[in-house]
């Protein structure tokens, strides 16, 4: 129930806890479409897992997000 979006630069995003995924392995994603449905494996809630990865390794995401 995991989904790792590669951004190429050494940097991934990682999307965990899905219900259902709507992308296949290997297909561009542009900004802003729908890849997965939030689900609640292991959880009594529904959730999402978010994590920024640079080089695979999991990695603070303020200073690679852009501000609100």
């Amino acid at each position: 129930n995991l989904i790792i979006v590669d951004h190429e630069v050494g940097l991934g995003s990682a999307y965990a806890h899905n219900k259902t995924i709507l992308v296949k392995e290997g297909q561009n994603v542009a900004k802003g479409q729908r890849i997965a449905e939030m689900g609640n494996s292991d959880s009594d809630i529904v959730k999402l897992h978010f994590e920024i990865r640079q080089l695979g390794k999991p990695v603070d995401p303020v200073g690679l997000l852009p501000g609100r």
